[in-house]
């Protein structure tokens, strides 16, 4: 499986990698106007041999310019695993608490059997961002300028940015947008997930490159950020329902319809998601191996990867 690079606007790129499912990820590619200016990358990939496709692709694509920065969207390693494969030089780009969680995160080394089959890392090793940000940061290749934002609040994760490019009013959304599928917010937040989508709104994109699934162009935004609000705050419904109800995310999750959300793939993010949402109810942190046990359990075995 590979992907391919769909053009946004001159020397402006999508790496577009399908089905879109647990651990395969979307990147963005920015050119400056001269290959001599270099390139951005908005995110690298999970493994060895699908970020080696990427930057194989980005070479082609650009006459070999030199990666000069890589920006980190959030931490989670469909995202960030192929950092290490960039050249020493290459500066990586991550919210604060980005670089924490790459720190700390145990799965690099050694993924416990919640997917299948498992992702083939190859010669991955963990890479944090050299350079961390706050709330923003721009970066320019050659004249095009790159704004790097935080929404302000947890969302997918703590340590969400976005890249976006208000010349070309391209967008680079990260996890804060899944299309087509069911979107995570285990790590982040309920209501700031919400959040978030009003804030992206207001950028006003004429595309938009979700995190997960296909490049979205303006006209499809509206539909699709009321769709995943509806889905979200069906979330916090089934939450506070099994609340009152005495029962656990699990058996939550059981009770609950998905309705017109049961055509996305990764349905059992739901099960992950109400753990997420039963901590923002009890103002805590959910037990992240209990959440994925959970999600295994409901969704009769291992979560689907793809090869």
């Amino acid at each position: 499986m590979t992907g391919q690079l769909v053009e946004l606007a001159e020397r402006v790129w999508a790496w577009v990698q399908p089905d879109g499912t647990w651990w395969v990820n979307n990147t963005g590619v920015i050119g400056g106007g001269e290959p001599a200016d270099g390139t951005v990358l908005v995110d690298t990939c999970a493994t060895e041999q699908r970020t080696r496709n990427l930057l194989d692709a980005v070479a082609a694509a650009t006459g070999g310019t030199p990666v000069r920065c890589a920006v980190n969207t959030h931490a989670h390693g469909d995202h960030t695993y192929g950092n290490s494969l960039l050249a020493p030089e290459t500066a990586i780009i991550g919210h604060e608490r980005t670089r924490d969680a790459l720190a700390s995160d145990p799965i690099i080394d050694g993924c416990p059997p919640f997917w299948a089959p498992l992702p083939d890392w190859g010669g991955v090793t963990r890479r944090l961002p050299s350079v961390t940000v706050a709330s923003e940061l721009t970066v320019y290749t050659g004249d095009r300028r790159v704004e790097v934002r935080h929404p302000g609040h947890p969302a997918h994760t703590p340590g969400d940015l976005i890249a976006w490019l208000p010349d070309e009013r391209v967008l680079f959304a990260g996890d804060l947008v899944f299309h087509g599928l069911t979107p995570l917010v285990l790590m982040g937040s309920i209501e700031g997930a919400m959040r978030a989508l009003d804030w992206l709104a207001a950028f006003e994109p004429a595309v938009l490159v979700p995190g997960h699934g296909p490049v979205l162009p303006a006209a499809e935004l509206p539909e699709v950020f009321a769709k995943i609000e509806r889905y979200l705050r069906l979330v916090g419904d089934a939450a506070r329902a099994g609340k009152a109800a005495g029962i656990g995310p699990l058996e939550a999750a059981r009770a609950t319809d998905l309705g017109e959300f049961a055509e996305w793939p990764d349905g059992e993010r739901l099960v992950a998601n109400l753990h997420r949402a039963y901590a923002d109810l009890d103002g805590g942190e959910p037990d992240l191996v209990a959440a994925l046990t959970d999600a295994m359990t409901y969704n009769e075995g291992p979560m689907h990867t793809a090869v």
